[in-house]
């Protein structure tokens, strides 16, 4: 899928950039484009967009701060240096799990948003089509 966007993408750039009717083309072609990034539901798609990139984006650093939060109290605990560092390590090893395991979670979060829009898709194209009527030569 990514494949057939980036080629798409890619003729749409070479022909604006590569085409020979000029300035004007171009102007019509840029117009076009406005139009259709400012109708109301794609800029309702990029908000939503938007939206959860922040909130995921969120859990990784937030993870991040916990475990050097961690760190910092594991050494700078009492005890002796030994122990202060076997400490500090362990903390910095639980750190880099909840780090692991958050940015896990925040991808499994996209691919499940992005599967539940994909069958709405799916649906909402499928009950918007025609019913085919089933004739005994198609049986």
């Amino acid at each position: 899928m990514k494949g057939k966007i980036g080629l798409v993408v890619g003729l749409g750039v070479g022909y604006v950039l590569g085409t020979r009717a000029g300035r004007e083309r171009y102007e019509q072609i840029k117009t076009q484009w406005l139009k259709v990034w400012h109708l109301d539901p794609v800029q309702k798609q990029v908000t939503r967009a938007q939206d959860f990139a922040k909130a995921q984006a969120a859990a990784v650093p937030g993870a991040l701060w916990t475990g050097a939060v961690k760190v910092v109290k594991a050494v700078s605990s009492t005890g002796t240096p030994e122990q202060r560092l076997h400490s500090a390590a362990d903390a910095a090893k639980d750190a880099a799990e909840d780090v692991a395991e958050a940015a896990k979670d925040a991808a499994a979060e996209a691919k499940r948003t992005t599967a539940t829009k994909t069958a709405a898709r799916s649906t909402t194209s499928k009950s918007s089509g025609t019913a085919k009527k089933k004739t005994p030569e198609a049986e």
